[in-house]
């Protein structure tokens, strides 16, 4: 979709992936592109580098599974990062698996990095939630700060990593962090630790069935997401169904030949 390769995958069968590779000592990494980031990974060849170096990616956005229907190779459900948060933890639970969170909006006394750590754990007695952890903003580009995180990640040695800071920040970051926890996975999750902690509210179960989460988050955060949703991912998800349908379109039989 859009030059992205997708893997088709339920929810189920991503999850069984994942745990697969764990039990044998593999490491790897989750990308789930929705229409914003197949439109980033258009504009930038090095985004799509980051996003065909990754180990599984699934669709996030309904848009990209129609658009795969259209093309005649449909991809079998949608796969949201924000809900592998859950799926991956209840079954680490069942394994005893390590999990860490990285990200998670700051905002003082509210912590919702650590808040989102106590729901996970409450919520699949099991889990062990190894590491919380909310870095101020340019951490990635302070050195001390940096090294700092990485030792926090070896140390900790998780199976798994929430990595909650927003494409393709956050997917920058896991590729760098992999070297201090090589057999763990890292799953970039965007809002999903503000949403497991409360701090912020997902969309209905409805919305989320019928491809309109994007239009409860628009209007829940309208100043920082209408510009991007209206002007750059509306023309991008039409641009991909347009592309999928013409894709699938048979080719005009040629006509009778009139000797002209």
């Amino acid at each position: 979709m859009g030059g992205i390769g997708i893997d088709p995958v339920t929810g189920a069968e991503a999850v069984a992936r994942v745990l697969a590779a764990i039990e044998a000592g593999r490491g790897g990494q989750i990308v789930t592109p929705n229409v914003d980031i197949v439109a980033a990974a258009r504009r930038s060849r090095e985004l799509r580098a980051v996003v065909a170096a990754a180990d599984l990616v699934t669709a996030d956005g309904a848009p990209l599974v129609w658009a795969s229907r259209l093309a005649g190779t449909p991809l079998p459900e949608r796969v949201a990062g924000s809900d592998l948060v859950w799926s991956l933890a209840a079954a680490a639970s069942e394994r005893g698996l390590r999990i860490a969170l990285l990200g998670g909006t700051p905002d003082g006394a509210a912590r919702p990095t650590e808040r989102a750590a106590e729901i996970l754990e409450a919520r699949h007695p099991g889990l062990k939630v190894v590491g919380a952890w909310c870095p101020p903003m340019g951490f990635d580009r302070d050195e001390s700060q940096w090294l700092a995180l990485v030792d926090r990640v070896r140390t900790a040695d998780p199976d798994l990593v929430y990595v909650g800071l927003g494409f393709p920040k956050q997917e920058l970051v896991a590729v760098r962090l992999r070297a201090a926890a090589p057999r763990a996975w890292f799953l970039g999750c965007g809002a999903s630790i503000d949403f497991i902690a409360g701090y912020r509210r997902r969309a209905p179960r409805w919305m989320q069935r019928t491809g309109t989460e994007w239009l409860f988050r628009m209007c829940s955060e309208p100043r920082r997401l209408v510009r991007r949703y209206l002007r750059d991912d509306l023309p991008e998800a039409l641009r991909l169904l347009a592309e999928a349908a013409r894709r699938d379109a048979p080719e005009r039989a040629p006509g009778p030949d009139l000797g002209i």
